[in-house]
């Protein structure tokens, strides 16, 4: 999770005019910047005759080996066939910021515009969704020194480390950690391949209520691919439930997901109610009611993960 974007109207126009200089962008027009979003980069949409509507991206050059592997990764997914931004070229803004240039994906955020639609509609947006992060999935990964067993487990121990000092706890938190505690072992084992790692609605575009692609990959990981659908109960499914049956269904090619997909499922869930209650103090203090709201949900929806698969699932399966 990042930052909310910093960069102020004066640094904007400053870099619109450095961007002219980059021979991709020196017949831009309608340039305007994008402020949606918690990324740190400075965003703008762009238009480029003969082209159309490019988004540019300016990050600092700390970020720069990041920011490369990002861009090559975007290549890859297009080659997969995912509904990603093309890229369109990338390099050194000056010897502070370096840029990407990708094609913006029209359409409306998905958050926005599936409480919108019918429940068959939002369904359908779910199970597309859903086949896209399949394909997302296949992009290939090194082998990495660690497992991801052992890489999460120690992520997760931070977190418990830094919630014992949080004012504002859940409820029944004992139950949670319980429940970890006794079955981290399940992520033994498990595939550790691309993740995206930030996909809920709000990172997905619809246009003529279908989906039109998957954006912002800048948070992308490395892990199991279970763990990526975490964000359907925290997030996705108080947005829609039936686009939230649908991505799963989607991901399974249309068939009911089995045991182990719900007891991961229900531990990466789990895991991540800790991780946001400390996130949330620390980086966002004046949302901690609507996350812990939020988090309330998650807990009533699993009774405490005494139960594997949430009840927005079990109650609202056709």
């Amino acid at each position: 999770m990042e930052q909310h974007n910093t960069w102020d109207a004066s640094m904007n126009n400053t870099l619109i005019d450095r961007l002219k200089l980059i021979p991709e962008l020196g017949q831009a027009t309608q340039m305007e910047p994008v402020m949606k979003g918690y990324s740190a980069d400075a965003k703008f949409k762009m238009f480029v005759p003969g082209q159309g509507h490019v988004l540019v991206r300016v990050y600092d050059v700390a970020e720069e080996w990041m920011k490369q592997k990002e861009y090559q990764c975007l290549k890859s997914m297009q080659q997969l066939g995912v509904l990603c931004p093309a890229t369109f070229g990338t390099g050194r803004l000056d010897e502070k910021n370096g840029y990407m240039i990708l094609s913006y994906i029209e359409g409306e955020d998905a958050s926005e515009r599936l409480p919108q639609l019918n429940e068959q509609q939002q369904w359908a947006v779910g199970l597309e969704a859903g086949a896209q992060l399949r394909l997302i999935h296949q992009l290939p990964m090194e082998e990495q020194v660690e497992s991801w067993y052992t890489r999460k487990s120690a992520k997760h121990q931070r977190y418990m480390e830094r919630y014992k000092q949080c004012p504002i706890v859940m409820k029944e938190d004992q139950a949670i950690h319980t429940f970890i505690a006794d079955h981290l072992d399940w992520m033994k084992n498990r595939p550790d391949g691309f993740q995206h790692d930030d996909f809920h609605p709000s990172n997905l575009v619809v246009q003529q209520d279908k989906l039109a692609g998957v954006i912002d990959f800048n948070r992308y990981d490395q892990g199991d691919p279970i763990h990526e659908f975490l964000k359907l109960g925290l997030f996705a499914s108080e947005i829609s439930i039936p686009y939230s049956i649908g991505q799963i269904q989607g991901y399974f090619d249309g068939k009911e997901p089995d045991e182990l997909f719900w007891r991961l499922y229900s531990l990466y869930t789990a895991m991540a109610l800790v991780s946001s209650v400390v996130w949330i103090q620390q980086v966002k203090p004046e949302e901690t009611h609507e996350m812990m709201t939020r988090i309330e949900r998650v807990r009533e929806d699993h009774d405490d993960f005494r139960s594997f698969i949430p009840r927005w699932y079990t109650l609202n399966r056709s």
